[in-house]
């Protein structure tokens, strides 16, 4: 009888267990990535008895109760919900994505993060940074630092289309931005008047500052309507205050002509060059994964492609609490991007909520509650029985 109650309290403490995974997969039902831990258990160890009157079995077996075993993790899909971080990153489908999480690697599916004031990829819920991937396979925190600002980019070529009329007096395109090495921004007026002393279809070309200072005077000469190419291109030397002089091209070689169409003349800037430094302004990640910075001088650039993960057997993953999963006693991991490999699709701006499912969790529940009874009343009985034998020897 005192193995009866051992074995009531080992389904007491077991259910119990049980219990608590329940409880925690409940209060984590809102919790962003959590996975829902399933519940098991295993009979333990058998005793084995000689029969002395039973020639077919000669032995029989009894059990030692019940223990909570390693209880398994449900890696369905999540809910998916659009939020407005343009770095809240969601797997739609199979995958991890790798973060480090002061000095180690760990995985998590969904994460929300801001770059901080040292240039990494911060997770708010975990304050682990975003994992790059190194040319030796090392993962490391991925830092922008060196990606703030984007450095100015000197004005090369000035590129023009359209119709320069050959009946036209005059004619000027104002409002030419022009950035010098520094950054700088400079407006300029190009003017346009035929050359009385060239051959017909030749125009004296000259470049004004924004004071109305002449920095540049040349000729473009049209033939048969069609920039005569070798003066079809003019470079221009400009000068800057404080550093050395600069040089642009005005490129008329493409789309340009000098038909008559009265005094109406519709010759424009098609595409200019050049920007001054700019801040970063806005970050988004593509579904293939790939991370693109906007800077406020209207530039944009790739800071590289987010890797993900897939383990052979999840299961060898441990949940550690805040979303993140612990991989160093995992097998077979294989890292790809977005979209390759098996694996599924990385969303930006989105957020993938916990797999619990309250009406799975309670059928639980209420199965382990029946169990921690059924035990309760096991140990309830046997101690009334070896009651009742201690009084029966009391009264011999």
């Amino acid at each position: 009888m005192l193995d009866s109650i051992y074995i009531g309290m080992s389904g007491l403490t077991a259910y119990s267990k049980g219990l608590q995974t329940i409880s925690n997969n409940v209060a984590n039902m809102n919790t962003p990535g959590f996975r829902v831990s399933t519940p098991r258990f295993a009979d333990l160890s058998y005793e084995r008895q000689f029969n002395f009157r039973d020639t077919a079995t000669r032995d029989q077996s009894f059990g030692s109760g019940v223990y909570y075993d390693q209880s398994l993790l449900d890696f369905r899909q999540g809910e998916i919900s659009k939020s407005n971080g343009p770095l809240d990153l969601a797997i739609q489908g199979n995958g991890f994505i790798p973060v480090v999480d002061k000095g180690v690697v760990r995985y998590v599916r969904t994460a929300q993060f801001s770059m901080s004031k040292e240039g990494l990829l911060v997770d708010a819920n975990t304050s682990a940074s975003l994992a790059q991937r190194g040319p030796d396979g090392t993962f490391i925190a991925w830092s922008l630092a060196d990606k703030k600002i984007d450095p100015p980019k000197p004005t090369s070529t000035i590129q023009f289309s359209d119709n320069l009329s050959s009946g036209a007096s005059d004619f000027s395109v104002p409002n030419v931005v022009v950035y010098d090495p520094q950054g700088n921004k400079h407006t300029l007026t190009i003017r346009f008047k035929p050359d009385k002393d060239g051959l017909q279809g030749s125009w004296k070309v000259t470049v004004e500052d924004a004071d109305g200072k002449d920095l540049y005077q040349g000729n473009l000469a049209f033939v048969g309507g069609m920039p005569e190419p070798g003066s079809d291109v003019l470079k221009v030397t400009m000068p800057v205050k404080g550093a050395s002089p600069f040089s642009f091209n005005l490129d008329f070689s493409t789309g340009v002509t000098s038909y008559s169409a009265g005094t109406f003349s519709s010759l424009r800037v098609a595409k200019s060059d050049g920007s001054a430094a700019g801040d970063i302004a806005s970050m988004s990640v593509s579904e293939s994964g790939e991370l693109m910075l906007g800077y406020s001088n209207g530039q944009s650039a790739s800071a590289g492609v987010v890797t993900l993960a897939k383990f052979t057997n999840p299961q060898q993953l441990m949940q550690l609490g805040r979303g993140l999963f612990d991989a160093s006693h995992a097998d077979g991991v294989e890292y790809a991007t977005s979209h390759q490999a098996g694996l599924g699709t990385l969303l930006s701006g989105s957020v993938e909520g916990s797999n619990v499912d309250l009406s799975i969790e309670f059928g639980r529940l209420i199965l382990i509650q029946r169990g921690f009874q059924a035990s309760s009343q096991v140990v309830s009985t046997a101690n009334e029985m070896l009651m009742q034998l201690f009084q029966m020897r009391g009264q011999g």
